[in-house]
């Protein structure tokens, strides 16, 4: 267990500059306080423990705002910047070496049973309100879009942004964090596109009209 604390307090200082010192993570870093309590409630849920990992996920959520269900599987250095309002259901995988920020929700679809949350892979990350739903599979060094909402499996090595989360471009493995101020606007691109398409046939309307009333005088 102390080897998994040194660990987890080494991926701290590692994703988060505003870390000043192991007294602090303790201190002032819920994702840090719910992934420890998650670790303890997971043991007890896979030992098949009534009740009482349910409780530790709860109390965790109590005084932390992230929902970890006992039963989500997570590996190692996973790490949660700030938190608040992270859900991650009960079938939900997550791999090694994981970034999540706030307001992820980690969840499922509607009522179905067996594998119904998603299955993360490796150097995966999630930005600030991102929705993954379902029983689908996030690749290996993906990045999601801040707010995406992803309902579909993602091939390894791509960046996923937007309304429903579409494929913006693939990526080097372990080219960095999620940059939002230089990812594509795919949403603001149709926009334009469309913008464009108006004006050009506003101009030949115009052109028409132009003639029209050219040819109608005597």
């Amino acid at each position: 267990m102390f080897g998994v604390i040194r660990e987890q307090i080494d991926t701290i200082f590692r994703e988060d500059p505003a870390a000043k010192s192991v007294l602090e993570i303790f201190l002032c870093y819920p994702g840090f306080h719910a992934a420890l309590a998650h670790r303890v409630a997971h043991k007890l849920y896979k030992a098949h423990v009534p009740l009482v990992p349910r409780v530790i996920s709860q109390i965790s959520r109590f005084f932390t705002g992230i929902e970890i269900h006992p039963g989500a599987t997570i590996g190692r250095r996973f790490f949660i910047d700030h938190g608040m309002g992270v859900v991650i259901g009960e079938t939900a995988e997550i791999g090694d070496d994981v970034l999540i920020y706030q307001n992820v929700t980690l969840g499922g679809t509607g009522n179905e049973v067996g594998k119904r949350h998603p299955t993360i892979g490796n150097n995966v990350v999630i930005g600030t309100g991102a929705k993954v739903l379902g029983g689908i599979r996030i690749g290996d060094n993906a990045r999601i879009g801040a707010g995406s909402v992803v309902v579909h499996s993602v091939p390894d090595n791509s960046t996923v942004v937007g309304i429903p989360g579409r494929v913006v471009r693939y990526r080097v493995p372990h080219e960095g964090v999620l940059d939002h101020g230089l990812m594509p606007d795919p949403e603001g691109e149709e926009i334009e596109e469309l913008k464009q398409r108006v004006g050009d046939l506003e101009e030949k309307l115009k052109a028409l009209l132009d003639a029209a009333k050219l040819s109608a005088k005597p």
